[in-house]
Order: structure tokens, then C-alpha cells, then sequence
């Protein structure tokens, strides 16, 4: 087995015989089915399997960006596959969009199980870019997420059959639940059991209900008078998920698109476990009868912390939160650590002298209330968010 020191040594290695392999996975006839493509002739002898050398050019160039103030991205070069003699035409009739692919880089005298992966994603699509030559684009798992949270709609006769069945995740303060059946004053907060329905209101005042926490629902001991609103302790599948972490991992692996959902292979899970034990803060988020972009809202929990959602090269789903390193000893970093006139500015980032952030969101902004509560309630109730401010 090649280690990581031998590995890097290899990488300046002039005698190196550089080998790119590519496991492709297009859709054939309805059908998975594997390609294995290579930058020079290699034989897979531990898995008895032959690579085509149809790679050309330099491609599969990584380029990986976490910055301060937008999402985190990485990408790929093209794959660009020999087609001179036309004999792989038909390439473009297979489906190749959201197929998993994996490239590994190593040495044609080393074994594949001693090849490194440099990138783990997904292929956009196969184009040409020339008359001779089939590109295969791209791009980073994470846009298996690229679909709504959910399109499961109510159903049934009522009047509400159309609208989507909400969800409610963490601790979440005056959501509007749905109405299921106007008969029985049935109404709904989640799809799903949950930690508790902590309380439902009348137009901003407390009444009787009864709670069905296995199912997310609840009945109203009285026909209401006003709007009807919820303080809810959501989703719980068996634990209750309150954090950003566990309601981030909650949610790529059983909402969107259900062919394109993570699995535990898709988790760093050493990552995402020790991002749990430093911010463990309560979070809540509701999703309300309207469509809702999964890789966007769970992008959002992560920016709640400052955090940023990430696909290793390995195609690992991670949680990175830039802050400055913990305290130790200094080092010097000199003109003998730093490639001649490569350091330079690239941006300055603006000064800000006051931050407000926002708490405790109320997901139903109820203004001018008639009612007998006391204005400081009311005012809870108008407004969307508690805010802290500081300045500097």
C-alpha cells in the first residue's frame, strides 16, 4: 500500500508514469452501466478489469473556494474523451445527467487500490466541444440537492388538498399548521412524529387542543375564531433534531428527490461529529405549504453559524466554519516558506462596525391583534424576529 508520504514524494517524482482512471456510470437502455476510462492502458489485475485509454488533454483540474460571504464551491474540468474515429458517436444517446463518477491519479505500475481519488461527484451532461472529441462536465454532489424539500401534498377532498403537508424542524414559534380535516378541527405542523406541540393559538391567545405527537397533528376543543398558530418542538424520527448538524444530515438523506438522496457513504462523519460538539446551539425551521430548495436551506442552517456546507474531493458531505486557530505557539513564516512573488492581495473585505442579528424567528407575523394580551405579547407576535446588536 502506497502511504501518504510515498505518495507525495511520487507527485515530484520526474520517473512517475501518471495515470488518470475514471469509473463512470451512464444509463444505458434504462440500465446503470460501468465504464472505466483511463489516460493511459491500465490493468485493474486485483479486479480483473481492462481500462479504455480514451482519456486526453489535460483536464480534471480541482478548483475549491469557502468564502466569507457566499456558498462554497468546488469544481472540475471537463473529461475529454478521444472520439477521432467517430466510434463512440453514440455516447450521446446514453444518459449520463446526475450519474455518480470517481477519478483517481496514480502511477500505471501501481495497483488501483493505491491510486488516490481527487474528485467524487456527479456528471452534468456529455457534449462535444470539437468534431474529435466527447466532454463529460462535471460538478460537485452537492447538486444532488438542487431539487425541493418535499412535494408531498395533502391530498384528499378538502379544500387544502393542493397545498404541501409542512414541515417543522428544531424549535420553531408560531407556525401556521395546516388544516386536514375542517370536520374534526384536525390540523398539521409536521410530516411526520414530533418532540412536542408546545402550544396553539387563537389569534394570538392560547386555547385547548389536543396534541397527536406520533403524527405531528393536533384537534382544536373549539371551532377557532382567528388565525391558528403553533409553537412546535419538530422533527423527531426517533431522536429529536434540534441542531444545525443533525437537521442538516436529517434532511440530505430523506428529503428532495428520493434517487438522489445522501446515504452514510455520502457523510464525513468524523467531521460532522466534531462540528456537532462546538456548535450545538438549538436552531428551528419551518417549511410552510411553498416549495423550497433543499441545497439552499440547508446551506442557510450552516450560515446561521457562520459555517459553510462542503463536498470533500473524496465526495464526502462536510461542515467547515472558518474561525481563527486555537492558541499555540508562533512560528515565523519566511521569504525560504513562500514561492517567489506569489503573495499578494486579492481582496480587502470591508469594515463593519455593527452587526444585528436575529432570534427566536416567528414564522407568522400577526400585526394588530384585537385581543386582551398585554402589547409587549402583541408585540412579540408583529414582529418577525428578536434582535441583538452590537457595535465596535
Amino acid at each position: 500500500m502506497i502511504s501518504d508520504a510515498e505518495f507525495s514524494d511520487w507527485l515530484i517524482d520526474s520517473s512517475a508514469i501518471r495515470c488518470v482512471l475514471v469509473d463512470a456510470n451512464p444509463i444505458i437502455s434504462g440500465s446503470s452501466t460501468p465504464f472505466y476510462l483511463s489516460s493511459r492502458i491500465f490493468s485493474d489485475e486485483e479486479n480483473s478489469l481492462q481500462y479504455d485509454p480514451y482519456i486526453i488533454g489535460r483536464s480534471l483540474q480541482v478548483i475549491e473556494k469557502i468564502p466569507f460571504n457566499s456558498a462554497s464551491s468546488i469544481s472540475f474540468g471537463d473529461v475529454a474523451i478521444d472520439n477521432t474515429d467517430e466510434s463512440r458517436d453514440q455516447w450521446l444517446n446514453y444518459v449520463w445527467s446526475n450519474t455518480n463518477i470517481i477519478a483517481r491519479v496514480g502511477d500505471i505500475r501501481w495497483n488501483k487500490s493505491d491510486f488516490r481519488i481527487i474528485l467524487n461527484g456527479v456528471v452534468e451532461d456529455i457534449f462535444s466541444a470539437d468534431p474529435f472529441t466527447l466532454n463529460l462536465k462535471i460538478r460537485d454532489k452537492l447538486q444532488r440537492l438542487n431539487a425541493a424539500i418535499t412535494e408531498e401534498k395533502l391530498g384528499g377532498s378538502t379544500r387544502n388538498k393542493d397545498l404541501l403537508i409542512p414541515l417543522a424542524f428544531g424549535e420553531v414559534f408560531n407556525v401556521s399548521p395546516l388544516l386536514t380535516n375542517p370536520a374534526t378541527l384536525e390540523y398539521q405542523v409536521h410530516n411526520g412524529a414530533v418532540e412536542a406541540i408546545k402550544e396553539v393559538r387563537d389569534n394570538g391567545v392560547p386555547v385547548s387542543f389536543t396534541p397527536n405527537i406520533s403524527t405531528g397533528k393536533f384537534t382544536l376543543s373549539a371551532s377557532p375564531f382567528g388565525k391558528i398558530t403553533a409553537s412546535v418542538q419538530g422533527d423527531k424520527p426517533s431522536a429529536w433534531n434540534k441542531t444545525v448538524k443533525n437537521i442538516i444530515e436529517r434532511l440530505v438523506k430523506n428529503y428532495g428527490e428520493s434517487n438522489n438522496q445522501f446515504t452514510s457513504g455520502d457523510i464525513d462523519s468524523s467531521n460532522l461529529s466534531a462540528f456537532e460538539s462546538s456548535n450545538s446551539q438549538p436552531v428551528g425551521l419551518s417549511i410552510n405549504t411553498s416549495r423550497q430548495n433543499l441545497l439552499l436551506t440547508c446551506e442557510s442552517l450552516a450560515d446561521t453559524l457562520g459555517a459553510k456546507m462542503v463536498m470533500s474531493r473524496t465526495g464526502l458531505l462536510q461542515l467547515i466554519k472558518i474561525h481563527l486557530p486555537a492558541p499555540g505557539t508562533p512560528f515565523d513564516i519566511d521569504k525560504t516558506d513562500i514561492v517567489a512573488d506569489s503573495l499578494k492581495v486579492i481582496t480587502k473585505l470591508p469594515v463593519i462596525a455593527a452587526q444585528k442579528l436575529g432570534f427566536v424567528k416567528n414564522w407568522t407575523k400577526q400585526e394588530s391583534l384585537e385581543t386582551g394580551r398585554p402589547t409587549e405579547h402583541k408585540d412579540i407576535l408583529a414582529t418577525e424576529w428578536q434582535t441583538i446588536t452590537k457595535t465596535d
